[in-house]
């Protein structure tokens, strides 16, 4: 299957986004001992109560009235959230970009091309809009909302712990708390083990390439979500500007990557390591001079902070790190 290319307001849109077990005793060891069996009571997953007042990630408090079971959803990390916390039969709006899991397909689309249409959000009668923050859904679309009695919670993680905040606060939100705690303790289970994985690693210069548009070349914005996976995953991100996530030419080269991993291949076939070594000016790189440019097709994962993210973590600790995990 030929991927999908992104087009140009789905790229700025993601620029835009990035701004943002036991083991058991070894053979021949001493046998473990034997603990007598204690039966407690099951406990009982916590439950929120209504009315209930959140705060969101843009320090907005939100009042939400009852458990909601008609949600839109204005990010597909969002969706993603509900769908992970059992709320996908409660999605009652979603953008055109959501592609996971398969059956939001089918529910209606009230963001097309990154623009919201307030006239279908309020045709689906929604209980609870989850938006996207730092601007990702204009602050005069969430002031309108918020005006017409909807209940909207403003989401923007900026790393790892930012994204359990979230998916602990929307399982707050819906009454899924306990299903919200089961999920980020495995992924913070999954997201320590890559941590052991690469530590003690050297971290080579890592550049990332979201996209390259009309002459400019979009990266891993400084202090950004992506750079601080990058980091996690044991590279030495190499950063663009903090607003636009850009970088100059000069400046890429300058910083001299050993290693670029190319995020926007998953979207468009003809980005190769040969292509990219034919770019002016590349080909002075490390990475490029020593065959260290790789194809990623995980970016989806890796740039959409929802309840894949580990997935996006593992993705690049492997491509940054093969040798850590045979």
């Amino acid at each position: 299957m030929t991927p999908r290319l992104r087009p140009p307001a789905t790229l700025l849109f993601l620029v835009a986004l990035l701004l943002a077990a036991c083991r058991p005793a070894a053979n021949g060891g001493p046998p473990a001992s034997v603990q007598p069996s204690v039966t407690s009571a099951p406990s009982t997953p916590p439950h929120s109560v209504y009315p209930l007042t959140l705060t969101d990630d843009a320090g907005r408090q939100v009042i939400i009235g009852g458990a909601p079971t008609r949600i839109v959803s204005l990010a597909p990390s969002n969706t993603e959230i509900a769908c992970a916390l059992d709320a996908c039969d409660n999605l009652v709006g979603v953008t055109d970009f959501d592609d996971y899991p398969p059956q939001v397909a089918d529910v209606t689309e009230v963001v097309v091309g990154a623009v919201v249409d307030t006239e279908k959000v309020v045709a689906a009668s929604p209980e609870l809009i989850l938006a996207a923050g730092n601007g990702l859904t204009p602050t005069a679309i969430i002031d309108q909302l918020t005006s017409l009695g909807y209940p909207v919670l403003s989401l923007y993680p900026h790393d790892l712990d930012g994204v359990y905040h979230d998916i602990s606060l929307v399982g707050e939100a819906i009454d899924a708390r306990g299903a919200a705690d089961e999920l980020v303790t495995s992924l913070r289970a999954r997201a320590d083990a890559v941590a052991t994985a690469v530590a003690g690693a050297e971290r080579p210069r890592t550049f990332y390439e979201v996209g390259v548009f009309e002459g400019s070349i979009y990266t891993a914005g400084k202090d950004s979500f992506l750079a601080s996976l990058i980091s996690l995953a044991g590279g030495e991100p190499i950063t663009g500007d903090p607003a636009s996530t850009a970088i100059q030419l000069e400046d890429l080269i300058a910083a001299d990557p050993e290693l670029i991993l190319l995020g926007d291949a998953a979207y468009d076939p003809t980005i190769t390591a040969g292509s990219v070594a034919a770019r002016a000016g590349w080909g002075d790189m490390a990475a490029v001079r020593d065959g260290h440019v790789v194809v990623v097709l995980d970016d989806v994962v890796i740039t959409r902070p929802g309840p894949r993210i580990v997935d996006g973590l593992e993705a690049l600790a492997r491509a940054i790190h093969p040798e850590r995990f045979p």
